[in-house]
């Protein structure tokens, strides 16, 4: 059957773009503030390592159960809405009772919650837009998303200085509430619930189809996975092993070093992503994944060939497109293979679940190779995974770029 074109209101279509941006905000208050805190509040290091270790382990065992909840789920609107508020009240509790029980409870639901956040964000992008303008809407979604951290960055970094520690989880409880407030101005009415899922209008039931042993069998998923595993073995460990590198050659700089290189990419990301999804239509897919793996290894060689701490800041706007390729075509590479299954977000699930395991797997083999032969060889190393992926990509991998059908001529007189 056609796919039917759909065209979201304006106040829909900005809704969304402001729930990504402050939903940014607010995933940012859990990012490396949390160590600081509890390191504040007399914890040991073994105990925020357990903390942390939790998030990281239910993180990367719930992505595919979080699809699969999104899947299933009559509204994603209202699924994404109990996440925020769980991660809302899970701030709250870091601020309020900073105690290894609360603390752990905490950090194991916000990792839920934030298992079903990317799955359901993708959901509600494509019900509203429809599978043909999907690119282009998650390009402004990576745009909301990089604005989002970039400034939630300044803000709680600015609170935790001026305030406390404890008030960067106060304010990020409080950010929750226009977040919420920007998901309720996205129309119910306007998402096609079984377009978010991926389904097609069929006359007649194909339970082949939609059998989810179908999807996980298919060819380009399972490469496709693939592809994001190795792209994380190769970037995960790239930005902290560097990071080292720079606190070593220039300690006194090195805070603001590292600092420079983490919104130097997210600047890229917020200007070039639109763009990224536009091309992603006209090109398809692979060239611009083959771009994002050169990239990648190509910022391996440069960490590992450049001396000058300051020029290190120069080779992150390889990691700027990298980051801007990956944050739309990951979801959208997902939605071509995975369209007609109904099972959408359980297939951004399997892809999130290799990317964790890259992810896992990339700072511990990176470190044990710096700590036994150097930064240097680390790189290399690293480089040499991001050349496997491209060569991946290059030969195994099908283009799945999905082109509008061609109108039925009319009939002939």
């Amino acid at each position: 059957m056609p796919e039917e074109s759909r065209t979201p209101s304006r106040e829909s279509q900005r809704g969304l773009d402001w729930f990504i941006f402050f939903l940014a905000d607010v995933q940012t208050g859990f990012g490396p503030f949390i160590a600081v805190y509890l390191t504040t509040q007399k914890w040991t290091q073994v105990e925020i390592g357990f903390v942390l270790s939790i998030g990281g382990i239910i993180g990367l065992l719930g992505q595919m159960p979080g699809g699969a909840i999104v899947d299933a789920a009559r509204s994603e609107r209202i699924v994404a809405g109990f996440a925020v508020a769980t991660i809302g009240i899970c701030a709250l509790a870091y601020a309020l009772w900073p105690i290894l029980p609360v603390v752990t409870v905490a950090a194991t639901f916000h990792a839920l919650a934030s298992c079903v956040l990317g799955p359901a964000i993708a959901a509600i992008s494509l019900g509203l837009v429809g599978p043909h303008a999907i690119g282009e809407r998650l390009g402004r979604n990576a745009r909301f998303a990089s604005l989002g951290n970039g400034s939630a960055a300044a803000l709680m970094g600015a609170v935790g200085y001026l305030l406390s520690n404890r008030s960067v989880f106060l304010v990020t409880f409080l950010l929750a509430i226009p977040t919420l407030l920007s998901l309720a101005r996205i129309r119910e009415r306007e998402i096609d619930i079984a377009q978010a899922h991926g389904e097609v209008k069929r006359e007649k039931p194909d339970k082949k189809a939609t059998s989810v042993f179908s999807l996980v069998r298919q060819r380009s998923l399972l490469i496709f996975a693939g592809a994001m595993m190795l792209f994380q073995l190769a970037n995960a460990a790239m930005l902290p092993l560097m990071a080292g590198v720079v606190t070593t050659r220039s300690s006194q700089w090195a805070p603001v070093l590292i600092a420079a290189c983490i919104i130097v990419p997210q600047a890229i990301v917020a200007l070039s992503s639109p763009s990224v999804g536009r091309k992603a239509q006209a090109w398809g897919r692979r060239p611009l994944l083959l771009i994002a793996f050169a990239a990648l290894a190509i910022r391996g060689l440069l960490f590992a060939t450049v001396r000058d701490p300051y020029l290190l800041v120069a080779v992150q706007v390889f990691d700027g497109i990298t980051a801007a390729i990956f944050s739309v075509m990951v979801p959208l590479v997902v939605a071509d293979v995975a369209f007609g299954s109904g099972h959408f977000n359980l297939a951004q699930g399997i892809v999130g679940t290799a990317v964790g395991i890259g992810a896992s797997l990339s700072t511990v083999l990176a470190g044990y190779v710096s700590d036994k032969l150097g930064s240097s060889t680390a790189f290399i190393g690293l480089a040499c995974v991001a050349g496997l992926g491209l060569l991946m990509i290059w030969l195994v991998m099908p283009e799945t770029r999905r082109t509008r059908p061609a109108a039925t001529p009319p009939p002939a007189a």
